[in-house]
């Protein structure tokens, strides 16, 4: 389940600002320009030490740049024509092609088709090659089963599952076989009869799609099968090709506590170890970032977080661990530059503070690690000079918007670039914004905590409160970065307190804190937000008998078990598209966490919102698109008929033929959807009527 922000979900956790009126309702929820914020410079690369490129728009005409850092002088760039030995590639769409891509020689197109068949064609000719014959409703070759794309390969690959080699000699790609796998039908209401779709769903402890994977070699137009057995209970993480044109395969078992890294020969399919990996509780086979490969191709750097925090380290290609690169409580984020020839490692990295992000560097002996930001900021998009003598970013914290400045490496301001500081800035009121820690039930942790408070906030009244939440694992949402949202505005106009909160599983403690949850996904979330709710009641100025939550997804799970099982925090909420029941999400997602259910039947009772329906109190209102195809509405339905069963009261909201994220396609029910949760707010928080124009038809305008 991959994080799911919905657009509804318009309590942000975002930026604030400072001055004198209200943002106006087109501003807030109809997308009308407020000039409080204005784009920063646009930085593509360093060319040396001294110079950067920019790109600049001017009397509609794109223009490039190369800037001199040190004094602003700037004059128009032309880049030098490469020698290339592959020619220009036209921009043709084969018909009937799904995820045309082209090999990186130029040479071919590979797509998929609706029969489930890969096929290349060549460019120069238009011959097109059909590389697989057995495709069908069942095979699929090249083009992912659900449980791929929704969880392994992620949503951005639009289900493609094949890959070129960097020489365009080779084509890997996966085939799934989903023959006995259980079909969940979708039930589409439109028309006299409506109908069904069919889906290839995997719930936890059903059977998985068979995974075989294949490499084409372009030449001979010859197919390798690599050496697994594809009837074993497994999966595969998206395939590799290292720099000197190795492919590699991560392989994890069913368990998802053991990976291994095997090299595969191209043309045997035989396969070496390279690298190996168990944990106790659990390991992402998801991540995209696992392996940086050294500029020589001599070695890789390794991301894991097998130490209980994610870390570096330095293995040569046959996978021999060489250093351990960083260590100690924090994370480490991205890769910013590699420099073997001064053997530093340039990255960034969640160490001073939790909620903030800084660049280090360190050698490539796991020695002298250096901070190179400064202050109490978070720095975002750092691009770093080829002489590695100073560094563009970008910094900001709660107060302070979002600045772009040229820095050395001491940490010194060498020069201002840009401020996304906008015209109309100062025209708006600005609520307090307070990032605080608040101890965790067990005491373990310092679970951050972001409010913002009404405009006009007076300690002596009585507020209600709204807490927008996720929650999922590593999904923090509370960090120390300016970021603006005018609906957040218009309820802080409104006199809510909107209230954010990262629980241990967020990535603030990294995998140590993340473990807590194995085998009862939800248990200490849920617990972990009672305690920050338990911190907020205690507040002479919150009003306890309007403790708001929503969410959507896991932050839909996250809301029904606020009113159910911390019933004694929480008063009202809206749940949108939420798991319910375990036992009723996809295998790969669910039993990461939890197992399978005949191996953990106490923790999926545990964790389901059904086995605490009776304890609800307060005002639940349950939302759900009829045809979401990730979360099934059959987790809310389930729910309901358990709280019809205990004659509780509870609200419904459903969106005919809306999948996961509603409105994401037809904005009419993304109207409707933000009117109602306004119109809850305004009845059960803000005890007062909803302003009509959010129920008023208005004709959209192009701001």
């Amino acid at each position: 389940m991959r994080q799911l922000f919905l657009g509804i979900c318009f309590l942000g956790l975002t930026g604030i600002l400072t001055a004198q009126q209200p943002v106006s309702y087109e501003q807030a929820f109809k997308g009308a320009p407020t000039n409080i914020l204005k784009p920063l410079p646009m930085i593509s690369k360093w060319i040396d030490g001294k110079h950067f490129l920019e790109t600049r728009t001017e009397n509609n005409v794109r223009k490039t740049y190369k800037v001199n850092a040190a004094t602003g002088v700037a004059e128009e760039y032309t880049a030098p024509v490469a020698g290339s030995t592959s020619p220009a590639v036209p921009a043709i769409a084969v018909a009937g092609a799904r995820n045309q891509t082209t090999s990186p020689d130029g040479k071919y197109f590979a797509y998929t088709k609706t029969d489930n068949n890969l096929y290349v064609q060549e460019i120069a000719t238009k011959k097109e090659i059909q590389l697989t014959k057995d495709g069908n409703d069942s095979v699929l070759n090249g083009y992912a089963s659900w449980i791929y794309f929704e969880e392994i390969l992620g949503r951005a690959s639009r289900y493609k599952a094949f890959w070129w080699s960097e020489d365009g000699k080779h084509l890997a790609f996966m085939r799934f076989d989903e023959s006995g796998m259980p079909v969940f039908p979708i039930y589409v209401a439109d028309g006299q009869h409506g109908s069904l779709e069919n889906n290839r769903y995997p719930k936890p402890g059903d059977k998985n799609p068979d995974v075989k994977i294949g490499v084409v070699n372009l030449e001979s137009l010859t197919t390798t099968w690599a050496d697994f057995n594809a009837k074993e209970d497994q999966y595969f993480g998206t395939p590799v090709w290292t720099p000197a044109g190795q492919l590699w395969i991560s392989w994890m078992n069913r368990g998802q506590d053991q990976l291994k890294v095997y090299k595969v020969d191209l043309t045997a399919g035989s396969k070496t170890l390279i690298y190996e990996e168990s944990q106790k509780t659990w390991i992402d086979l998801d991540d995209t970032d696992r392996f940086e490969f050294l500029p020589s191709g001599k070695g890789f750097i390794l991301r894991s977080d097998v130490s209980g925090w994610k870390h570096f380290y330095l293995h040569d290609m046959s996978g021999k661990r060489l250093a351990t690169l960083t260590s100690g409580d924090f994370t480490v984020g991205a890769i910013h530059k590699i420099d073997e020839k001064a053997k530093r490692l340039y990255f960034d990295a969640r160490k001073e503070n939790s909620a903030r992000t800084d660049l280090y560097s360190v050698g490539m002996d796991g020695k002298n690690m250096v901070r190179h930001s400064f202050g109490d900021y978070t720095f975002r998009g750092m691009t770093i000079s080829l002489d590695n003598k100073q560094f563009i970013t970008t910094y900001s914290n709660l107060q302070t918007v979002p600045t772009m400045v040229v820095v050395d490496m001491k940490g010194k301001i060498l020069r201002e670039l840009g401020t996304s500081k906008g015209t109309d800035i100062n025209l708006y009121a600005q609520p307090k914004r307070e990032l605080i820690r608040v101890k965790s039930g067990d005491g373990l942790f310092d679970l951050p905590v972001l409010i913002t408070y009404p405009i006009g906030f007076d300690p002596a009244k009585k507020y209600p409160v709204i807490i927008n939440i996720y929650g999922g694992p590593n999904a923090g949402t509370v960090y120390d970065t300016y970021r603006t949202n005018p609906a957040e505005l218009w309820w802080a106009q409104e006199g809510l307190v909107q209230v954010s909160i990262d629980n241990r599983s967020s990535g603030h403690f990294g995998k140590k804190g993340m473990n807590f949850i194995h085998r009862q996904l939800g248990k200490y979330e849920i617990e972990d937000y009672m305690s920050a709710a338990g911190w907020l009641r205690k507040q002479s100025w919150i009003a306890g008998d309007r403790i708001g939550i929503t969410g959507g997804s896991f932050g839909g799970y996250m809301t029904a078990m606020a009113l159910t099982y911390g019933s004694d925090y929480f008063t009202h909420g809206i749940a949108n598209a939420s798991v319910m029941d375990w036992s009723l999400y996809d295998t790969h997602y669910t039993e990461r966490f939890m197992d399978t259910p005949a191996e953990n039947p106490e923790g999926y009772k545990a964790t389901a919102v059904m086995t605490y329906a009776d304890r609800l109190k307060g005002t639940l209102r349950i939302v759900h698109g009829t045809t979401d195809d990730n979360v099934h509405m059959q987790n809310s339905v389930q729910l309901i008929s358990r709280l019809q069963d205990l004659g509780k009261q509870f609200e419904m909201m459903i969106y005919p033929n809306e999948r996961h994220g509603i409105g994401a396609n037809v904005r009419a029910k993304r109207d409707h959807l933000v009117a109602e949760n306004a119109s809850f707010f305004y009845k059960h928080l803000l005890n007062r009527p909803v302003p009509e124009v959010f129920w008023k038809k208005t004709e959209r305008k192009a701001f």
